[in-house]
């Protein structure tokens, strides 16, 4: 595979504490199809807790503590 193409591979991962980590180029969609703005990397909630969905909030991390 070719460096120019290495560039735009996309890179998605869950995090072990649970957020869902996306790196490189893609479309963000409401259920709509309407395309949701976000940086170059980000994470998506992956727990269900965040006050920003789709985005991580880190609002994962309050309730391991409580745990």
């Amino acid at each position: 595979m070719s460096e120019e193409s290495n560039e735009r591979l996309v890179r998605i991962f869950r995090k072990p504490t649970g957020p869902i980590r996306v790196e490189g180029p893609v479309d963000l969609t409401d259920p709509e199809g309407n395309k949701i703005p976000h940086p170059p990397a980000f994470s998506l909630c992956g727990c269900g807790l965040s006050q920003r969905m789709p985005f991580c909030d880190s609002s994962h991390k309050n309730e391991a503590q409580k745990a």
